[in-house]
């Protein structure tokens, strides 16, 4: 059995035990019917693992949504990040999903597939549309229909290690991957560390497949069939190819995830990570010689230009006992003040473009930390920031094609256009 087969037999499996359990715990719960003890009605809201660190924030948000609308009551649950689709996926097939549902574009979209969710479209004005940036809007519909409010969103940066840089004679870090590349060599040759680390493990991020698009390569067509085996594609998979065949990647890059490029920024042995602002808190906590080294700069792309934002959305279930009241305190906590609100306490970044004109994203006092820098880089990119990749309901089956056959390439087990050609191939074949 391949790996791919013992993948979908694992989630399935996982599928099946989510669904049983949500199944326990609907029958444990009777009295669960849109409804609380004093037959209020109750807006199930379910977060992605933001207790205890903003229980203020979400208790105050909550209490003065009730105040104002002392008709509606709302029950908080905050789910485990690595729990959460496969709780979101039992409740739905099982119709004892929440009422709304913090989730990302990627997977609310392949539940929006299956029409999972309310369309907003007949929920949502012209007007409260424009309140929010039309790219992000944008990511969270399926078939020109909507199905999420947007919520807040990163924008990934460069951090660079100016120490190194300078050891290796780089005076401007690279904006582009053809400049990294070349800086690569630099860094690689003069000091012997590295300049860069992207994860090809098949199961880790997502960046590596988001640098193809960046690099111009369409990955799917409308029908959803492979469009990555062509010139753009060839010259994306043979960038990668030859920096780690050259030894300027390191060679973790095959069994190590996105985290092993974090450790080895913090140790001093890479130049460059590409992550979001507010991780440069984390540095000066875990290596305050390496962040007192640290600068930002914006993220790296490609010919494209494009840019990647990563979106967190509210999703209202069709199946929502109060769809009302769901639809009411989903735009209540995507409003702009609260977006603006919470962006401040988070560190991230707001979905709405009044939220974004506040000083907070443009403006740095004198003293500003380097993650205060970062936010304001982070934020400039936003207008110009999209969803890379595709709105499919196998999207990380199709990274997992890709991730193998470029791995299989970079250890001579294939050709570049081999490689290109299996992985169109085994995706196509997916698609009946």
């Amino acid at each position: 059995m391949n790996r791919l087969s013992q993948w979908w037999r694992r989630f399935g499996l996982f599928a099946l035990l989510g669904l049983m359990l949500a199944a326990l715990i609907s029958c444990g719960n009777p009295g669960s019917n849109g409804t609380n003890a004093n037959g209020k009605p109750e807006v199930e809201f379910w977060t992605m693992q933001l207790q205890p660190k903003f229980n203020d924030y979400f208790n105050n948000l909550i209490a003065q949504f009730e105040q104002e609308n002392p008709e509606i009551s709302v029950k908080w649950v905050d789910v485990p990040w690595e729990a959460m689709q496969n709780k979101i996926l039992a409740a739905v097939q099982s119709k004892t999903a929440p009422d709304v549902v913090n989730l990302n574009p990627d997977f609310a979209s392949q539940l929006a597939g299956r029409n999972a969710w309310l369309n907003l479209d007949d929920q949502v004005s012209a007007e409260e549309k424009d309140q929010y940036l039309p790219s992000i809007w944008q990511a969270s519909t399926l078939g020109n229909q909507s199905f999420g409010f947007p919520w807040y969103l990163t924008s990934r940066i460069a951090i660079y290690n100016q120490e190194i840089l300078s050891q290796a004679g780089v005076t401007t870090p690279p904006k582009t991957y053809e400049e990294l590349a070349t800086v690569a060599k630099q860094v690689k040759d003069k000091t012997g560390k590295y300049a860069f680390f992207m994860t090809a493990v098949p199961a880790d991020s997502g960046e590596l497949m988001e640098s193809f698009v960046q690099m111009g390569v369409k990955l799917v067509d409308e029908n959803e069939r492979a469009t990555f085996n062509s010139p753009e594609g060839k010259k994306a998979f043979a960038y990668w190819v030859d920096l780690f065949k050259q030894g300027y990647l390191p060679r973790e890059v095959l069994t190590e995830g996105h985290r092993r490029g974090v450790d080895l920024y913090q140790s001093g042995q890479l130049a460059i990570l590409t992550s979001s602002p507010q991780f440069l808190n984390s540095i000066a906590t875990n290596a305050p010689n390496i962040a007192a080294a640290s600068v930002p700069a914006p993220q790296i792309t490609g010919s494209s230009g494009k840019i990647n934002v990563a979106v967190m959305n509210l999703v209202i279930p069709k199946d929502s006992d109060q769809p009302e009241a769901a639809v009411k305190f989903a735009k209540y906590v995507t409003n702009p003040e609260n977006q603006l609100a919470f962006a401040k306490e988070a560190n991230v970044l707001p979905s709405t473009q009044a939220s974004l004109q506040d000083p907070y994203f443009s403006q740095a006092a004198n003293d500003a930390t380097p993650a205060d820098r970062g936010r304001l880089v982070s934020a400039d990119q936003i207008p110009n920031a999209e969803v890379l990749i595709p709105k499919i309901k196998d999207v990380k089956q199709l990274q997992q094609i890709l991730y193998e056959n470029l791995q299989a390439a970079m250890l001579d087990q294939k050709t570049v256009d081999q490689a290109l050609a299996d992985a169109e191939q085994t995706w196509n074949q997916t698609r009946g």
